[in-house]
């Protein structure tokens, strides 16, 4: 099971993230856990300065900007089949 972190404080662009993610292990069929974290003091445990921050399987993927639907459905099929 894929484990996705969303960082973010709510802003449009964190939702938006939290959706594509979503969108993305339905149409790959992938089993995943989706957890928010919304408090700025854990941003820095993972080393996320900007948001929204997006880690895959405790590996930081993206920090301050929103990743292609194609390069995100990439990452977490990879890390799924790894």
């Amino acid at each position: 099971m894929l484990k996705v972190i969303v960082l973010g404080t709510g802003c449009p662009n964190c939702k938006k993230l939290e959706q594509l993610c979503y969108d993305v292990a339905v149409e790959n069929n992938l089993d995943m856990n989706l957890e928010k974290v919304t408090d700025i003091n854990k941003f820095a445990d993972y080393g996320i300065m900007f948001t929204p921050g997006l880690v895959i399987n405790g590996k930081v993927m993206s920090s301050g900007k929103i990743p292609t639907k194609t390069t995100l459905a990439r990452w977490m099929t990879d890390a799924n089949n790894a």
